[in-house]
């Protein structure tokens, strides 16, 4: 099924400041508080921003019912749903959804039922703060591209310790 909904939260220019290194992270959601959906099933995701210190809800995308098994036009619209995302938390996610979101650059994770997204993202901030885990790191790099130059470009500008 296709995409149904999308709520999109404006926010004043001090936070959109802010907010332009975070990360965008998806979580399979139907009640914005824990993760209680399968990928290819979700009735929505709710899609943050998160940098190490600050974390804010962006949208919320809705999905209208569809088949469940069999049914593989409905991964369409949920990866489309998550552009500019570098993860995504679920319940569940099948071999089929996984191949299909790692060349868009989204990380899928498989979380217990239940699990809140405000432990979720506090586990992200410790990570961006202390260093990123292997996944992280490539995504981050996706995000800022120059950034493994930064060194050369020091070296030529005479920066020295």
């Amino acid at each position: 099924m296709s995409l149904q909904r999308r709520l999109r939260l404006l926010s004043d220019l001090s936070e959109t400041r802010s907010m332009n290194t975070a990360i965008r992270v998806a979580f399979a959601t139907s009640n914005l508080k824990e993760i209680d959906q399968h990928f290819g099933a979700a009735e929505s995701f709710a899609i943050h921003a998160i940098d190490a210190e600050t974390a804010g809800l962006l949208e919320v995308v809705q999905f209208g019912p569809s088949d469940m098994d069999g049914n593989e036009d409905k991964l369409e619209a949920r990866i489309a749903a998550l552009d500019g995302c570098v993860a995504v938390y679920c319940q569940a996610i099948g071999t089929s959804a996984i191949s299909r979101l790692r060349p868009c650059g989204i990380q899928p994770i498989k979380v217990a039922a239940r699990t809140p997204l405000n432990q979720l993202i506090r586990a992200l901030q410790d990570e961006l703060r202390t260093g990123p885990s292997v996944w992280l790191a490539r995504a981050i790099e996706r995000r800022n591209p120059g950034g493994a130059n930064r060194f050369d470009v020091m070296e030529a500008e005479g920066w020295s310790e």
